[in-house]
């Protein structure tokens, strides 16, 4: 799944994106480490993995943060 990156915080390695309906998911320091990143930057286009759903009670959660690649 793309979405874009809207919060980043680099001490606590969390933040959120915003998925392209404007939804904005927050993700912690677990899903940034696991893409292998060390910074991003608000704006920049990310691809993500997420578990749950919008659905559920306890919501979307993002398990990796990467760049997108074309």
């Amino acid at each position: 799944m793309q979405a874009t990156a809207y919060t980043y915080d680099p001490e606590s390695r969390s933040g959120s994106v915003l998925l392209d309906d404007g939804t904005p998911v927050p993700f912690d320091a677990a899903a940034f480490d696991a893409g292998g990143l060390r910074l991003l930057r608000p704006g920049q286009r990310v691809r993500i993995e997420c578990e749950g759903s919008q659905d559920a009670p306890e919501g979307l959660r993002v398990t990796l943060v990467t760049l997108q690649t074309f």
